[in-house]
């Protein structure tokens, strides 16, 4: 069940993809399609805000005729759905990703490194996080000092453990390397993410919001997991998944259906017929 909805209808409509948007064979659903393309005739604009590259982005609308902005890569790029660009990038400094990798190394243990650079993703032995629809785009070194040797700018380094969660390596990473950079993660079986200092989702949401002259009590925001929270937390409203992770459906006042269950559509579909 959904919570009750705010009596306004929002300007923009945040919405992260993995867990939320999209069901979990990663498919959108007819009824989903069809609530976005409603709003957007209703003059809501929708961002998709997410830890996705913006090669998977590109994928999706290629597929099912998605348009406008995407944030990407945990807010470090901004991608013009319509254009195929990246509009905005906020990079992680090569030195920076190498000291957090040794810090990791040395009190996680097990585990394996890659960088993600928006358009590849570079990976060193070790490193199991390798998903089907990425083969085109990855790119394996020998060592891990070649993911530091890599030609273009860094977005996001990935560290993986077979042993460890996530959760446990998010705390490893804040005691051993805190303010080094942006740590998070979004549910993959031990993957960690990171980004740049400062570097969120919630922080590249507000300045497009504010290019935009939109307020946070104008927006509403959908996510289910860790890296989702400064957004549900920025947004003037903000919406659990059913699925999320355990801590965000505690932080986070109002929950929606599961992904599985349409939770984004349920809660928009109100704003279409009563709007």
């Amino acid at each position: 069940m959904t919570s009750p909805k705010p009596a306004a209808a929002p300007e923009l409509i945040a919405t992260d993809l993995d867990g939320t948007l999209l069901r979990s064979d990663r498919t959108l659903s007819e009824r989903t399609l069809r609530v976005l393309s409603g709003a957007g005739e209703a003059g809501m604009e929708v961002v998709f805000v997410t830890a996705r590259p913006p090669r998977f982005v590109e994928a999706l609308a290629a597929e099912y005729g998605l348009t406008g902005t995407a944030v990407c890569s945990n807010g470090a790029l901004v991608y013009d759905v319509d254009t195929a660009t990246v509009q905005r990038s906020r990079f992680l400094p090569s030195e920076t990703a190498r000291k957090v990798a040794d810090a990791l190394s040395t009190t996680v243990g097990d585990i394996g490194f890659a960088v993600e650079t928006g358009r590849h993703l570079v990976f060193a032995p070790g490193f199991g996080h390798l998903l089907p629809e990425d083969v085109a785009a990855e790119r394996p070194v020998a060592s891990v000092d070649g993911l530091w040797e890599w030609r273009t700018p860094l977005v996001k380094l990935l560290a993986w453990s077979a042993t460890v969660d996530a959760d446990t390596m998010l705390a490893a990473a804040e005691e051993a390397a805190g303010g080094t950079a942006q740590f998070t993660h979004s549910g993959g079986s031990g993957l960690l993410e990171v980004s740049a200092p400062g570097v969120t989702k919630a922080d590249t949401l507000a300045q497009l919001c504010r290019e935009r002259s939109i307020a946070p009590r104008d927006v509403i925001a959908f996510g289910d997991m860790p890296n989702d929270m400064t957004v549900l937390e920025w947004a003037g409203v903000g919406y659990a998944m059913g699925n999320a992770h355990p801590a965000v459906l505690q932080a986070v006042p109002r929950h929606t259906a599961s992904n599985e269950e349409d939770g984004v559509a349920a809660v928009l579909e109100e704003f279409l017929t009563l709007g």
